[in-house]
């Protein structure tokens, strides 16, 4: 049984969360992405408290895709260690899914 997922990632600009999403599905490894922001962001790093400007890329995929989709976003990435979670989805419309999978597939009929 193939799982579903919507995966995000923060950047540091729209530029970046713009590249990283057009990247992710022209290569299939999701269906499709959106790009939001900017928003506020609060934090711990490098023993230190921040508070920052960043974007937010938001990408559906498959469970068979998705370490692919993660490699990709992590090597694209102008970060070092950027944040890639993934949330599993428990219900959407069959049609949605069906197509997600088929975009997604590597011969890509979506």
């Amino acid at each position: 049984m193939v799982d579903h997922y919507i995966v995000t990632t923060a950047t540091p600009d729209r530029a970046t969360a713009a590249r990283l999403a057009a990247s992710a599905v022209q290569a299939r490894l999701a269906a499709t992405a959106q790009v939001h922001g900017p928003v506020t962001s609060f934090w711990w790093h490098l023993g230190e408290q921040g508070e920052g400007e960043e974007w937010v890329a938001i990408f559906k995929t498959t469970s068979v895709r998705y370490v692919e989709l993660e490699s990709h976003l992590v090597a694209e990435h102008t970060w070092d260690n950027p944040e890639v979670t993934a949330v599993k989805i428990e219900a959407a419309s069959a049609g949605y899914l069906t197509w997600l999978e088929k975009t997604t597939s590597v011969d890509g009929e979506g």
